[in-house]
């Protein structure tokens, strides 16, 4: 059966939507002009501040879209600001820098309120401080020294938006992220899916302390809790643990019956590839470098980008 061929037939609408696909459109809430500056007076130690955090947020959102530096950055936002007639102070760019450190981004989208749980999709990817690129170091093998971070994501499978993230060293291990993600969701959890890294005893206990179900798939040597040698020892577990191992042991029993392919499909384990296309969309379009040095600047920047993606996620898919 040959495979059909959606072929188009209104050139010039299509020629057209591609053109246009390059035009820019920048404009201000009323809003965010309001609370542009700092209005209250609240006495503080120290200089007080002169620019809100609405102020210090989109900067940074700029930097990230258009991939700038924070000089860059100042003049962009001026350059705005003249060309709409906007009567309003631009931040330097070391203020940007410094404000950046310690920033409460919320990332997250605004959400209808169910009382039903949501279905979380969780993974690891890693982000590159400093190094070489990748076809460098094949070619030619290291010269210096590389730097990575862990970026630690869970989506809603539904909404295919963020709802929290985690930083960490490169040397973290990705199923130990489960837990500040977990913590980080502030919604009800009905089930979280993530790949073979999670299939551990401490993540299906969490599940069962947080009522929820972990999908992972067990790894293909696994065996039963009562094939193992310390089965004697597992039994003096608590409940919790025990109803966690007795969970892994249906998902090992399943796949032995139907086979590893066949349980993914049934169980619906291919709605984690979501996540990885959620991954994927971060580093195309914002990269997939770190453009600051400490680990909290560096949580501020992830967030920006969340917070990015996010919008992008609910305009292309609301």
């Amino acid at each position: 059966m040959t495979k059909k061929v959606d072929r188009v037939r209104n050139w010039r609408q299509y020629n057209e939507a591609l053109v246009k696909r390059g035009s820019i459109t920048f404009w201000f809430s009323e809003d965010t002009i309001r609370n542009w500056h700092v209005n209250d007076s609240i006495n503080t130690k120290g200089r007080p501040r002169k620019y809100s955090d609405v102020a210090i947020t989109c900067g940074l959102t700029l930097k990230a879209v258009f991939k700038l530096t924070f000089r860059a950055v100042e003049g962009f936002i001026g350059s705005l600001m003249d060309g709409m007639k906007i009567k309003a102070e631009v931040p330097t760019y070391s203020l940007l820098c410094k404000r950046q450190k310690g920033l409460k981004v919320n990332f997250r989208g605004q959400h209808i309120k169910t009382n039903e749980g949501i279905h979380v999709l969780v993974d690891t990817t890693g982000l590159k401080i400093f190094g070489e690129g990748e076809w460098k170091v094949r070619q030619h093998g290291y010269v210096k020294r590389r730097l990575w971070r862990k970026l630690h994501l869970a989506i809603n499978a539904r909404s295919q938006e963020i709802e929290a993230f985690e930083l960490t060293e490169s040397n973290f291990q990705d199923g130990d992220g489960l837990l500040p993600l977990i913590n980080g969701v502030d919604k009800d959890i009905d089930k979280v899916t993530g790949d073979g890294a999670y299939d551990q005893y401490k993540g299906y206990k969490l599940s069962e302390e947080r009522d929820f179900e972990l999908i992972a798939p067990p790894k293909r040597d696994a065996k039963l809790t009562k094939e193992c040698t310390g089965y004697s020892t597992l039994q003096k577990h608590t409940p919790e643990m025990l109803q966690a191992l007795r969970r892994r042991d249906c998902f090992i029993e399943r796949i032995r019956q139907i086979g590893r392919p066949a349980w993914k499909k049934e169980i619906g384990y291919h709605q984690r590839s979501l996540v990885e296309t959620a991954m994927f969309r971060m580093k195309y379009l914002l990269g997939n470098r770190l453009k600051t040095r400490l680990m909290k600047n560096q949580r501020t920047e992830v967030a920006i980008r969340c917070l990015v993606l996010n919008k992008m996620t609910s305009l292309g898919l609301g």
